[in-house]
């Protein structure tokens, strides 16, 4: 009997518990040593925990215990598909992707779907799905590494019901693009992303924008974009949002905030000044950036948009005819070749080019910078993925200073093997939070360790309305990160961006250990997150 009530009292009261690390809880708040206790998949106890055991315990003393961060804006949409394993940003602490800037996986319609199954290029996939819902459920069930959510894209809706025209959508086109909207939003979309300089956005009013944020309005949604210029027209891009905020009432977020092109660069000052001018009015505007001076888009970005419009297929057969080329060439204002690398190529012909500059490129080519990107979008019949370097140093650690200011990698999350070692990606791909907490924060000290944690955990949670997400605090669900503060640090270059982060030493997905010492376990419990109108079951 007494054998028999010693078994008893020995019995684990937890799942898990994380003792004697520094907690950042996420609010911005200072940090306190205390220990945390997992049981399924939510925190249950935050203190003192001496009278507790665990069945699973881990020493976390000298390290930051924090909620795990969150990618304002993440590519992972197909990176997923081929590994679900998340390995970049895993590494980095990221427990939820983000996606939707502009475009996302869903609504689509017949001719879109076999659009994306031709237009796949090292990761080959099937499209078992129609909706944006129906994606992300099929990606939780399919299991990933991370939690994932998506923003309805506003060019899919317009792509569906118009293609790539360059015209205003009739009274009926509307109404469609609306009830995609709303289903999104009910199956649990975060809100409308939209991506104003890519075909075809910018053929969208900003009349048409309203009207579809207004649908998300309904839904306490969010409206987030890629503004329409990051360059010489920044003041009007950035105002264009604020507006359709300050009309439809929504959160608005200003996707990777930058100043692009050197003579652009003291602009930032002004650009801060109009977003605080209007979150002083009340609006609740924000942000989110990466932390590195070089941006990453197609090689056809700088073409004009008339040569681009009815999409990829019809821009290369425009390129073909040799009197609109030259049209092309003549209008086409290009950034300085030798500031642009070229990182992926479709073609594997061509991938003997990956990592040069267009000016090498077109050296070794024999023809002029212009004539050579027109040459070499024809000759990989794609857009050719690109490094810009069209930034200031300077004015990354103003905006990191911000403190509406949240983090993104604008990339996939990758792994170093095949096949995405056959492009050269950005390496905010596997570095862009690590840079944050081991550059700025540890080296530099541009902010604390509590307001950058903050930056990445409570502050976008809060943004996009999650429930139960972004802070330590009992009932939360478990995303946690446990990392060491002195050692933490991004070790991904321009030259050699496949290398993954090192200090972030566990990380735990809705109460699942997803890195343990340092090294993937191979576990998969990432899940669908829904926004703020999802209508369960």
């Amino acid at each position: 009997m007494v054998l028999l009530l010693s078994a008893a009292c020995s019995k684990p009261e937890h799942d898990l518990i994380i003792r004697g690390g520094t907690l950042y809880d996420g609010s911005g708040a200072p940090a306190e040593t205390a220990d945390l206790a997992i049981d399924g998949d939510r925190i249950t106890m935050i203190g003192d925990l001496d009278g507790h055991t665990g069945r699973t315990e881990i020493d976390a003393k000298g390290l930051a215990v924090s909620p795990g961060f969150i990618n304002m804006l993440s590519w992972a949409n197909e990176s997923l598909i081929q590994d679900g394993r998340s390995l970049s940003d895993i590494y980095q602490g990221v427990t939820l992707e983000v996606m939707g800037e502009g475009t996302s996986m869903g609504p689509l319609n017949e001719k879109m779907r076999q659009e994306r199954i031709e237009r796949q290029n090292d990761i080959k996939y099937d499209v078992p799905w129609t909706t944006l819902g129906e994606y992300l459920q099929h990606m939780e069930d399919r299991g990933i590494s991370t939690n994932i959510a998506s923003f309805v894209g506003a060019s899919t809706v317009r792509i569906h019901e118009m293609g790539y025209e360059d015209r205003a959508p009739s009274e009926q086109e509307m109404q469609n693009m609306k009830q995609h909207v709303h289903q999104a939003m009910r199956e649990g979309a975060m809100g409308l992303g939209s991506s104003l300089p890519y075909i075809p956005a910018p053929f969208a009013s900003t009349d048409e924008l309203i009207a579809l944020t207004e649908v998300v309005a309904g839904y306490d949604g969010m409206y987030i974009s890629h503004i329409r210029n990051e360059g010489d027209e920044v003041f009007a891009a950035v105002e264009e949002l604020i507006d359709i905020v300050r009309k439809t009432g929504v959160r608005g977020e200003i996707y990777h905030l930058k100043v692009s092109h050197k003579r652009n660069w003291d602009k930032l000052d002004e650009v801060i000044a109009i977003i605080e001018r209007a979150r002083n009015e009340g609006l609740a505007v924000t942000a989110d950036i990466y932390t590195y001076h070089a941006s990453s888009t197609g090689l056809n970005y700088d073409l004009p948009d008339w040569v681009k419009e009815g999409g990829h297929e019809k821009l290369v057969n425009r390129l073909k005819d040799p009197a609109i080329k030259k049209h092309v060439i003549e209008e086409t204002d290009m950034i300085p070749p030798e500031d642009v690398l070229l990182v992926s190529f479709r073609n594997k012909d061509l991938r003997h080019y990956t990592g040069k500059s267009l000016a090498e490129i077109s050296r070794m080519r024999g023809t002029p910078p212009v004539e050579t990107a027109l040459d070499l979008i024809i000759e990989d019949d794609s857009r050719i993925g690109t490094v810009r370097f069209t930034m200031s140093e300077e004015n990354i650690r103003k905006k990191i200073a911000l403190p509406w200011v949240s983090l993104c990698s604008d990339s996939g999350s990758l792994a170093p093997e095949a096949p995405f070692t056959n492009s050269q990606p950005h390496p905010r791909a596997y570095g862009s939070f690590a840079r944050l907490l081991g550059k700025y924060v540890r080296e530099e000290k541009i902010i604390t360790l509590e307001d950058a944690i903050h930056r990445m955990t409570g502050l976008p949670a809060s943004n996009l309305k999650l429930d139960q997400r972004g802070l330590l605090s009992p009932g939360y669900y478990a995303d946690i990160v446990v990392f060491d503060p002195e050692t933490v640090a991004d070790l991904a270059t321009f030259e050699d961006p496949h290398q993954l982060a090192t200090g972030v030493q566990h990380v735990f997905v809705n109460g699942k250990q997803v890195l343990r010492d340092g090294e993937h376990t191979g576990q998969t419990p990432g899940r669908f997150v829904k926004g703020p109108g999802w209508v369960g079951e």
